[in-house]
């Protein structure tokens, strides 16, 4: 089947989808065939990339949430569902950074960044299950990072967060492969996004200087890989970076 055709008739939800891996991730399934339903607060910047997706007849449809907004973040399925009918793909993506020395952290931003990598993502995928096991099928991604492999050093917090959703991310694929729902990770080295703007200033530097940078488009082919295996196959987390990043 060819790799336009691979999601056709199928739906998704995307979050943190004005920009980014997200943007990218809902690009290339509404390219594939798919109805997504880009989420993201920012509702210019979405209804921006509605267009850039729609321009070639693909289906792209904005919803305007703020996920750290308990109310709104619970009414992610109910609202899709209205757009969507139904759901068969969710892509969790929204996320945050802080990075640098731990001493140079304020509690806000702590807060801040655990509630949307952390308990927005649980919340996010707690409250599009019951809709999937109904159905009796599936597919849950969700951004990583390959600081959730390793303990880098320059952002304690940030990879703290990605740790927490890599283990959810294993534990919860466990408990829903019986009910013929697939659950992965994708875990990117430094991607070209706004969320490079927070790098510290050297290491951002030293990554564009070594070609150490990965392009949102690159992991949402991963994503369009792991969504298009057979069911009965799960592609449980893939790790990428670019080669020069183990310099």
């Amino acid at each position: 089947m060819a790799a336009s055709q691979s999601l056709q008739g199928k739906t998704a939800a995307v979050t943190g989808a004005a920009s980014g891996i997200g943007f990218a991730s809902a690009k290339a399934m509404a390219d594939a065939g798919a109805r997504v339903v880009l989420i993201d607060r920012d509702a210019a910047a979405l209804d921006k990339a509605c267009a850039a997706i729609g321009a070639n007849g693909a289906t792209a449809l904005p919803l305007v949430l703020d996920l750290l907004d308990p109310a709104q973040c619970n009414a992610l399925l109910e609202r899709s569902l209205a757009l969507l009918g139904t759901l068969d793909i969710f892509h969790a993506n929204a996320g945050l950074y802080v990075g640098g020395d731990l001493l140079d952290t304020t509690p806000e931003a702590i807060d801040r960044m655990l509630n949307l990598n952390v308990n927005v993502v649980m919340k996010n995928v707690h409250n599009v299950l019951p809709h999937m096991v109904g159905r009796g099928t599936g597919d849950i991604l969700v951004t990583s990072s390959l600081a959730a492999h390793y303990p880098t050093p320059w952002e304690p917090v940030y990879a703290s967060s990605k740790w927490a959703i890599d283990c959810f991310v294993q534990t919860v694929r466990r408990q829903m492969f019986k009910h013929g729902i697939r659950v992965g990770s994708v875990s990117p080295g430094p991607v070209i996004t706004g969320l490079l703007a927070d790098w510290p200033a050297d290491k951002l530097a030293e990554a564009k200087a070594s070609g150490s940078l990965v392009e949102a488009a690159e992991v949402a082919e991963v994503l369009l890989f792991m969504l298009t295996r057979p069911r009965g196959m799960t592609i449980r987390d893939v790790v990428l970076m670019p080669t020069n990043f183990d310099l």
